[in-house]
């Protein structure tokens, strides 16, 4: 049944397929007229096209990159082709390096070996189960649906060819003095594992073919119809998002524009009360306690933290919190106990020119620290949920959407065996009054305070319904949220302390 389904899928791809070369001479220029055309419709358009080559060797991958290179505008182009990955690149989570590059707004990204290239190899090779086989294609599509989702055109090509063909063209390069250079041992090797190829090819496109990114599977015998099949595939496929983008501009849907929190919140929040209204903020703890356990606590930090240097485990701390709720204070408590080297923090602000051109999550990606280094994150991924909902920066649909996004994000820290740790720094609304007024009074620190901060005051019910909801969505058993009560700085110092030493001793204590 197996052997019957593989063929039946490549059949149309092992028909000889043949464009003459005076055929060919004669469509050319009229698409590449229309493909650098097409270009700059996505340029004004702002959407970001992913080209993926994928398929068997010698069926034309980087061929076919370099003829629409040829035929496209390049310096709206980045090429990327991916090998075993280097010591930096393997010490994050295995999508970081495709994240970081990712092409802008505007631009064309097209993809070698990329994001299919590992979990199809180690199926053929027999590395990985059928079962994993499975959740590494989920987890890619997850990972196109996002970007889809986001606006972005995805192509993806599977270049094939026949075993016969392949081996004919295999021997027909090896005669050439100037190309033998192309075919290696690894290609005949693959040669004789075709069959294993072509099975995990076929679960492969059956199982990550979808509406938004489906793919075109192109015969590579013949050069010339090669060429022009993908560059009419991906001209018809800009022609059809352009199309899309004006449609989408003309006739806005209500559910796209809907933004509504006439009672402060969205349906799922029902009544008064919420995660925030149910901790205790009278928790305090005395200045004498509290410097024994500051000493206590930094010292068991800076232990832990250089073994997970040593064994290259990552630490992730999100900070998030009311204005003046005491996110930097306690970064600070944590950094003082670490070597400067070794860790960085991210204050998070409003995105900058190129931030916008990409994936909202394409920020956060780019800065995941080395394997042992810690990352602060000062405000985080979560101000889409937040700050992006209660003030109309992001749509219903899009917020809404963003937690499966970031429940799928810190699954990626969290498998790859990073220690994520998330913090809500919890004040009263008089407690944060109480700290603005206090920096008003104190020079070094009324920089702080601006009228944005006494702005959102007014929003704090919205909010606040917003916190619960995030919590209700986001807090999952591999990266819980742990809410801080912070009316005591010190009691909320000490509690954090606590929380990264627990969890980092846990991780520790695993392998």
């Amino acid at each position: 049944m197996q052997d019957w389904e593989g063929e039946r899928m490549f059949r149309t791809a092992e028909l000889g397929q043949k464009v003459s070369k005076a055929e060919f001479n004669q469509a050319v220029p009229d698409l590449r007229i229309a493909l650098i055309e097409a270009q700059q419709e996505i340029r004004k358009a702002g959407v970001p096209v992913i080209i993926v080559f994928a398929g068997v060797d010698g069926a034309g991958k980087g061929e076919s990159a370099n003829l629409l290179q040829e035929w496209m505008d390049p310096r709206w182009i980045v090429t990327r082709a991916y090998e075993d990955p280097s010591e930096e690149e393997g010490e994050r989570p295995e999508l970081w390096r495709y994240w970081r590059d990712l092409p802008r707004e505007g631009q064309v990204g097209i993809f070698l070996s990329a994001w299919y290239s590992r979990p199809y190899l180690d199926r053929v090779y027999g590395k990985i189960s059928r079962s994993e086989f499975d959740e590494a294609l989920d987890r890619i599509l997850q990972f196109e649906r996002m970007l889809a989702n986001d606006g972005a055109l995805i192509l993806k090509f599977w270049m094939h060819l026949g075993k016969k063909a392949q081996e004919k063209r295999f021997k027909k390069l090896e005669k050439d003095l100037l190309q033998a250079w192309r075919v290696t041992k690894k290609d005949w090797k693959h040669w004789k594992l075709y069959d294993k190829f072509i099975d995990a090819a076929e679960h492969t496109i059956m199982k990550t073919s979808i509406g938004r990114a489906p793919w075109t599977i192109v015969e590579g015998a013949d050069a010339r119809f090669r060429g022009l099949k993908v560059g009419q595939t991906v001209l018809e496929g800009i022609r059809r998002r352009i199309g899309e983008v004006e449609a989408e501009t003309a006739a806005p849907s209500d559910s796209e524009n809907s933004y509504a929190l006439s009672t402060g919140g969205s349906e799922d929040s029902i009544g008064s009360a919420s995660v925030l209204s149910a901790l205790d903020m009278t928790k305090a703890l005395p200045k004498d306690e509290y410097r024994n356990e500051l000493d206590k606590y930094q010292a068991m930090v800076n232990l832990l933290s250089r073994e997970a240097r040593e064994r290259k485990i990552s630490t992730i701390l999100v900070f998030e919190g009311w204005d003046a709720g005491g996110k930097g204070g306690n970064i600070r408590r944590i950094t003082a106990a670490l070597d400067a080297r070794d860790y960085q923090v991210i204050p998070i602000a409003a995105p900058t020119d190129e931030e916008l051109s990409h994936h909202y999550l394409w920020r956060f990606w780019r800065h995941l620290p080395r394997g042992g280094r810690f990352t602060f994150f000062d405000r985080s991924w979560y101000g889409r949920v937040l700050v992006e909902r209660i003030e109309g920066f992001a749509t219903e649909k899009t917020w809404r959407r963003a937690y499966g996004e970031i429940n799928n994000f810190e699954s990626h820290l969290v498998d790859h065996g990073d220690v994520l740790l998330k913090f809500w720094l919890h004040v009263t609304k008089e407690e944060q009054a109480a700290r603005f007024k206090a920096r008003e009074e104190i020079s070094f620190k009324r920089w702080k305070l601006t009228e944005e901060d006494w702005r959102n005051r007014e929003k704090w019910d919205e909010y606040e319904i917003a916190v619960n909801d995030m919590v209700a969505q986001t807090s999952t058993r591999a990266a819980p949220w742990v809410l801080v009560e912070g009316n005591n700085k010190r009691f909320a110092r000490i509690k954090v302390l606590k929380t990264i030493c627990r969890r980092l001793h846990e991780r520790l204590s695993d392998d």
